[in-house]
């Protein structure tokens, strides 16, 4: 079995449709693949449906963006959670609406010095989703500012430009509880990325562990390869399930469906541990 257990749509910052990144998934010869938009489970039907007409297994599932105390931006996959869990909701919901409002002043930001409205980034949004980020570097590159997205994650976008807002994210720890008080399955995404920032020390990883984290995604193309080393130790010691992932957003990354997978021991495992919905096959 081929599986891919981190994908998103246009739901949140991928570029694709549910039905075409579950088609996607079919071409590029996968046998289950999770659609994990940020902080939205808004695409889960939708793909339900396309993943049964394509042949493919669906993970339901969902990126939560969290924060450290430190300020250190951490993503936690679950997978197979109830989505409709109140405690976990609310802050999914918290979260979803603040990105929205930090949406906003950044843009109020740069329109100071560039040539972008609210309407413009709009534009690239689609209904429902997720706002983030990537939207606004949608409108940039469409403005002719930058030539994708990584140039502008690399310089108008990064978080020590003045444009930069902070946003509300649940702390790491407490995701996880709530995951698991909704039946899901917590794996901390892309933990040693230290490409996209700061990367969490022992103390958030021991918190998320005590608080109920059920594993690692350590094969990612974003994880460096002495990282990989020490987070393989990490699983080791105590217990953790170890996952490898695309983290695919259609035009969005240069990141291909299937380009790091996960055992099917493995994936046994979390559908087994999952309570809070079901697997789509």
């Amino acid at each position: 079995m081929k599986i891919d257990l981190h994908a998103h749509s246009n739901v949140s910052d991928g570029t694709e449709t549910p039905t075409d990144v579950m088609a996607s998934a079919a071409r590029a010869g996968l046998d289950v693949v999770a659609l994990t938009d940020h902080d939205s489970t808004d695409g889960w039907a939708e793909a339900s449906l396309a993943a049964v007409r394509e042949g493919i297994a669906l993970v339901p599932g969902i990126e939560i963006s969290c924060r450290t105390e430190q300020g250190i931006s951490v993503h936690l996959l679950s997978y197979l959670h109830d989505p409709t869990h109140p405690g976990l909701l609310e802050e999914i919901t918290k979260s979803k609406d603040a990105r929205l409002t930090r949406a906003e002043r950044m843009v109020s930001l740069l329109a100071e010095d560039y040539p972008l409205t609210w309407d413009d980034v709009i534009h690239h949004v689609a209904p429902g989703a997720t706002m983030g980020r990537p939207h606004i570097a949608d409108a940039l590159v469409a403005a002719g500012v930058v030539s994708d997205r990584t140039e502008a994650f690399a310089s108008i976008l990064t978080s020590h430009s003045r444009y930069w807002v902070q946003h509300y994210a649940p702390e790491p720890a407490l995701a996880v509880e709530l995951v698991r008080a909704a039946g899901g399955v917590p794996v901390f995404a892309h933990p040693v990325a230290s490409s996209r920032g700061r990367v969490v020390g022992d103390k958030t990883y021991q918190e998320m562990i005590d608080a109920g984290l059920a594993g690692l995604e350590i094969d990612h193309r974003d994880n460096p390869e002495e990282g990989r080393k020490f987070l393989r130790k990490l699983a080791a010691r105590h217990n953790l399930l170890i996952t490898g992932s695309s983290d695919y957003h259609g035009t969005g990354k240069v990141n291909l469906l299937g380009e790091n997978t996960t055992d099917p021991e493995v994936f046994a495992r979390i559908v087994a541990m999952g309570t809070g919905s079901r697997v789509v096959r």
